[in-house]
């Protein structure tokens, strides 16, 4: 456990420590915990970011944020008694670990409490993809019935070749989903897992030549930037269904809108994307393309339990505890 640097500006007697809250957390029932144990500066209200950085910044010790938001090294050089960064998500990729290193700063981040719902999610995405839920959905509310799906049929879930990009937690909880759909499964990572018995390639292009399911569930970062890139998307094929739940940035996104409006590639199911909230407009009009919001942790029971790992982690660091599930 990192020892806690005694030149940090103490925090008044009585006060707790103040901490930087760059998003709120859900439920309210997570927030309201928090503010309760902490003394809070929540940036998403007012006044905002700036000033409360510029009035609290020198006694600022911690700092909460999302994955995507994460902490860039302007926002960590101008919190200079900052000791402590939790995020509330998986995805580190967003913190500047450089300027983390440099000034000894702890990170932790929520793992295992979302795994779940991220992976259901994954499997309603394909199961939305391959039976045309969503079609069939616009179809009723346009007076058309089954129409639309006359011309595109939709496909069995069952029985299908599937690959899965990066076998971490989320990766093994959606293989162990897909078995229940009698599903052929193969996964590729860095090396062969020992403790995994699926079939094991190399690399995500000869993943995607063998399968006609493709799932990515590996983290975002400069290490997977558009790992996902035409060349893959290709070997996919036209029949191909590619289902994305980790990072946008995993996905060449460009190329993803090319292979879908050709046709060279058959259909996407994507919870996340480039740059959220915005999302290509070519993406908007596609048929055979199933969007959701990013919203793979987002039930009540996940986040309240992500919020609760983010108090219970604050806690521990200033209470002079080990971390719970440190990331730096």
């Amino acid at each position: 456990m990192q020892t806690h640097d005694t030149s940090q500006p103490a925090d008044a007697p009585g006060r707790a420590p103040e901490i930087l809250v760059l998003s709120k957390l859900e439920p309210a029932a997570a927030m309201a915990e928090l503010s309760a144990r902490f003394t809070c500066y929540n940036a998403f209200e007012s006044p905002g970011l700036e000033a409360l950085v510029g009035e609290h910044g020198h006694s600022i010790r911690g700092l909460v944020t999302t994955g995507g938001r994460g902490a860039e090294a302007r926002l960590i050089d101008s919190l200079p008694a900052l000791e402590l960064i939790t995020v509330y998500g998986v995805g580190v990729d967003a913190i500047d670990f450089a300027a983390v290193r440099r000034r000894g700063i702890s990170v932790t981040n929520t793992p295992d409490v979302l795994t779940d719902d991220v992976a259901d999610l994954a499997i309603g995405l394909f199961l939305a993809a391959t039976r045309l839920i969503a079609t069939g959905d616009r179809a009723v509310r346009a007076g058309q019935w089954s129409a639309p799906l006359q011309s595109r049929l939709p496909q069995s879930a069952r029985g299908r070749k599937v690959g899965i990009v990066g076998m971490g937690r989320i990766g093994k909880a959606i293989a162990n989903r897909l078995a229940v759909f009698d599903a052929e499964i193969a996964y590729c990572k860095s090396e062969p897992a020992s403790d995994i018995a699926y079939r094991y390639f190399p690399d995500p292009v000869s993943l995607a030549a063998y399968c006609e399911v493709l799932f990515i569930a590996v983290p975002g970062g400069a290490g997977t930037l558009r790992l996902i890139d035409r060349r893959v998307l290709d070997a996919l094929g036209p029949g191909g269904l590619l289902v994305n739940v980790s990072r946008g940035s995993v996905v060449d996104e460009a190329a993803l809108v090319a292979a879908l409006d050709s046709n060279s590639l058959g259909a996407a199911a994507l919870d996340v994307f480039a740059d959220e909230p915005n999302v290509p407009a070519e993406l908007l009009r596609l048929e055979n393309v199933v969007l959701t919001p990013h919203i793979g942790s987002f039930t009540y029971e996940t986040r309240l339990a992500m919020g609760q790992l983010v108090i219970q982690n604050a806690d521990a660091y200033f209470g002079g505890r080990a971390l719970l599930t440190r990331v730096e």
